[in-house]
């Protein structure tokens, strides 16, 4: 009796690896139907939870506490605004001892242009330069409130410096003149509190008794 080889016949191993075939095939297409239901639930909650797509993600910060602070520690008088609208947005707020007592408030203008108030007992000369982004000195001045300033322009920023006695002022950003002189006229200093001796009160002098003369 002769043998031929069996045709069609699949062995254990071919059936094997037909089954993981199979399985790999159904795990990918779980793994894609699950990331299509994940999204579609993602998609109902944002469009159920309340958000606010207008809200502005530059938040306020306060800078009272600090300010008070710098005006007790610095060595000549420190800047801030005073009396600016509302809609003027204190954004940042530094003092740096040891970096030429350098001062700094940062805003954004009402149309969202940066502006900022920079002191310092750094030299002029290198100090303007660095806060205003390499501004440069037109050689006009604007008068604000009384004071001459110098008025800078710059490819990024265009600033109004004020050369002190004791500290270089110096307001500057990315918003046009009008809002750095609006910014430069709401300035307030206070005198800086220099330390001073105690001195214990002087106590009252006693009145002098009157002499009274012998009768003769």
């Amino acid at each position: 009796m002769s043998a031929h080889p069996a045709v069609g016949r699949v062995g254990p191993r071919a059936t094997m690896d037909s089954v993981a075939s199979k399985r790999g095939k159904q795990t990918v297409r779980d793994m894609f139907l699950s990331t299509l239901v994940i999204a579609a639930c993602a998609g109902v909650i944002y469009l159920f939870v309340p958000h606010d797509d207008s809200a502005d993600p530059i938040k306020a910060v306060d800078f009272t506490v600090e300010l008070a602070t710098v005006r007790t520690a610095a060595p000549y008088p420190v800047a801030a605004p005073h009396g600016l609208p509302e809609k003027w947005k204190p954004t940042s707020v530094s003092y740096d001892a040891e970096e030429d007592d350098a001062w700094h408030i940062g805003f954004l203008d009402p149309d969202g242009k940066y502006v900022a108030v920079e002191q310092s007992t750094a030299p002029a000369r290198a100090y303007v330069p660095q806060v205003t982004q390499k501004a440069e000195d037109t050689g006009r001045t604007e008068t604000v409130a009384g004071r001459e300033w110098a008025y800078w322009e710059g490819a990024k920023y265009d600033a109004l410096v004020l050369h002190g006695k004791d500290a270089t002022t110096v307001v500057t950003g990315s918003a046009p003149k009008e809002r750095l002189v609006e910014m430069a006229a709401a300035l307030k200093t206070e005198p800086s509190a220099a330390p001073s001796a105690s001195t214990a009160p002087t106590a009252p002098t006693a009145p002098t008794a009157p002499t009274e003369t012998p009768a003769s």
